[in-house]
This record gives C-alpha cells, structure tokens and sequence, in this order.
C-alpha cells in the first residue's frame, strides 16, 4: 500500500469499523515489565500511535504521571480523551507523528512501528531521535517476522532493524522477546536504543 493511503483518514476508518487485529486488548506484558523495571516515575513518556491506550492504562495504575499519548486518528482520540478525562496529568494529543516535536526521556513502541509503511522507516529512526532527549530510550516490541497479506502490518528481522537503528542509536538490547503473548511467541522482538 502507498504510504500516502496511511493517513488520518485510512485509521480513523480502520478504528470506526473495529479492524484492529494488532490490538491484544490489554497491555502488552513486556512493555509492563520494562517500564516497572527501568523507567523511574518522574520520567517523562511518549507513546506514539496509542491506539486504544492500553499501555498508559497500565502506566497510570501504576503511578505513572508524566504521560503523553500521540495517534492520528481523530475519534480515536476523542474515545481515548473522554474514557481518561479523570486523568488530568496525561497529555493526549490528535497529531501526525511525524509533525510532532517535543521531547522525551522514554518512547515506547508498541505496534506504531509495523503500521508505517516501511518507506516511512528511516524518516521514522529520524524522527524518534529528535524526539528523545539528551541519552533518552527507545524501547518496545518488533515484529520479526513477514506476513503473507500486504500490510498494516508490515514485519521485518532483526537484521534489518539493527543496520536500520544503528546510526541514530546505541543498540542496548534488540533480542527475541522470552514473555510475549502467546500469538506472538517466537515472531517479536524486545528492543531498547539509547540516543546518540
């Protein structure tokens, strides 16, 4: 698919009519374990392409406050704004990624990645390090694998995303994934990239 038919339109729609297969409905568990584990409640989040905000649901039961959430679709957002709307801390934002420019100590990547098509890619690696503050994380999950039918959402390897990532970041891990969710085991990849 051209990447220009991935606009606010094509996602609303694709969210209006419920085709979000990519949605697990609830957090994805190592996303959970890494933030618990590595990123200090003070830190401020970016979770581009939020899509339903299980993530930042999570985050928020677990005393995270710093948080802002970023998708392009328009009722989407509205859904999302209203179902947080007790959360007055929590920035959620109706914008196209690629126009956004703040900074962030941690982004976290969660099925936004395999929904650009990959000649977004590089513009992607771009923009997240702008994105990111002085030493500031990437880190998330990756499909490893290719799909049959044409994408959202497109696959890759994790030699791809290495020789992608490297020149933006300092590859601190980006290895098979030991808790995804049983549908994904063997095909997702962990990853964390430190900012150049």
């Amino acid at each position: 698919m051209d990447s220009r038919q991935l606009d606010k339109q094509y996602w609303d729609n694709r969210y209006k009519k419920q085709q979000t297969g990519w949605d697990i409905g609830y957090a994805s568990p190592a996303i959970v374990n890494y933030v618990e584990q590595s990123i200090p409640k003070t830190a401020s989040v970016l979770i581009p392409g939020c899509g339903n905000a299980h993530e930042a649901k999570a985050l928020l039961a677990k005393g995270y406050q710093h948080l802002t959430l970023l998708d392009i679709a328009p009722s989407l957002v509205k859904k999302v704004r209203q179902e947080l709307k007790e959360n007055t801390t929590i920035q959620i934002i109706c914008q196209d990624f690629f126009q956004f420019d703040r900074q962030y100590d941690y982004i976290l990547e969660q099925t936004f990645f395999c929904a650009l098509d990959p000649s977004l890619r590089k513009d992607y690696v771009r923009q997240m390090h702008k994105l990111l503050s002085p030493h500031g994380r990437l880190a998330g999950l990756l499909f490893q694998r290719e799909f049959s039918q044409p994408g959202p959402p497109f696959g890759g390897s994790k030699r791809e995303y290495h020789e992608l990532f490297q020149s933006h970041f300092d590859i601190l891990h980006l290895e098979e994934c030991p808790i995804s969710i049983p549908s994904r085991q063997g095909n997702e990849l962990f990853f964390e990239l430190k900012k150049k």
